[in-house]
């Protein structure tokens, strides 16, 4: 076992000693006083368990067994930087990546302002996205398995360690083929309980908000289909295979190729849309980057309602 009195920080003022000569020269690089230079070598000789100095007067001159010690902790220090650098790495830290997570309905305008506008304040930075339902990504977010996620914040209490930054939020509409659109202008859910309806499989957002505003309106959706994504869900709409809820986001997915109709207020159902990562990684200089950007994100969408 090592003696407490060799220590890491001790090899590396003894090493600057060597090097530089003086322990004025070796403050000045350590930003250390020379009194506490003086002590970390001479506890360091104690640790070491053998002389290492002589005085010359005022002046300490290193033996033998200094210099050699030096020459091989230069390599000592520099392995353990390597090591501690491959595990910041690990960690997603000091990495010139940043593995982010969305929902499906975010990659038409959202993400890729978020990625772009990023990426002009990191242009080395690689962007690795994975998509999922909001279930599957907050999994892997707790796992480590991805850095951040943009979803629809859970709800209830939020577990312990998160960050979250708001983006804004989006409304539940009721979505058709725009050959059955409803002739009123706000839909009452209570009136379409023998209507077929499409939806997402469990663990996605807009699922939960499909459940919670039929649970408003005080009756049991008609569902004939689950599928794994929301695309083939708007594709099964505007083929009028059935009816579903969507947010008013996928509009920038699909366009005109399906009709959304609000909900009476009553059934409004709000999703609450933000970028949540791990407090761990609120000092890595690309999660900053990517908080700053979906701040300015939120900004813009704020003023341009």
């Amino acid at each position: 076992m090592l003696n407490t009195d060799v220590t890491l920080r001790k090899l590396e003022i003894l090493c600057s000693f060597i090097r530089t000569g003086s322990l004025s020269k070796t403050g000045e690089e350590l930003s250390l006083s020379s009194v506490s230079i003086h002590k970390a070598l001479h506890s360091l000789e104690g640790g070491v368990g053998c002389p290492l100095f002589v005085k010359e007067g005022r002046q300490l001159k290193p033996l033998p067994a200094a210099i050699y010690l030096a020459e091989m902790s230069v390599e000592l220090l520099d392995d353990i930087e390597h090591i501690l650098k491959k595990t910041r790495s690990k960690a997603g830290l000091e990495s010139g990546q940043i593995r982010l997570g969305s929902m499906y309905s975010l990659t038409a305008n959202v993400i890729p302002r978020i990625i772009m506008g990023t990426k002009i304040r990191r242009p080395d930075l690689d962007i690795d996205l994975h998509l999922g339902s909001n279930e599957e990504l907050m999994k892997k977010l707790s796992e480590g398995a991805i850095d951040a996620v943009v979803i629809a914040t859970p709800p209830g209490k939020l577990p312990d360690g998160l960050q979250v930054v708001p983006l804004f939020d989006d409304q539940l509409f009721f979505a058709s083929s725009q050959k059955s659109k409803p002739s009123e202008a706000s839909v009452d859910l209570s009136q379409y309980q023998a209507e077929k309806f499409l939806t997402l499989q469990e663990g996605f957002a807009t699922t939960s908000g499909f459940y919670d505003a039929f649970k408003l309106a005080g009756v049991k959706p008609n569902i004939v289909m689950k599928v794994g994504d929301i695309f083939s869900l708007m594709n099964m709409v505007s083929g009028d295979l059935g009816k579903t809820l969507l947010p008013g986001r996928v509009k920038a997915l699909m366009g005109d190729a399906i009709a959304l109709t609000p909900l009476l207020p009553k059934y409004a159902v709000t999703q609450h849309i933000a970028l949540i990562y791990l407090e761990a990684n609120e000092l890595n200089a690309n999660i900053l980057a990517l908080a700053a950007e979906a701040r300015m994100l939120q900004r813009k969408i704020t003023e341009a309602n």
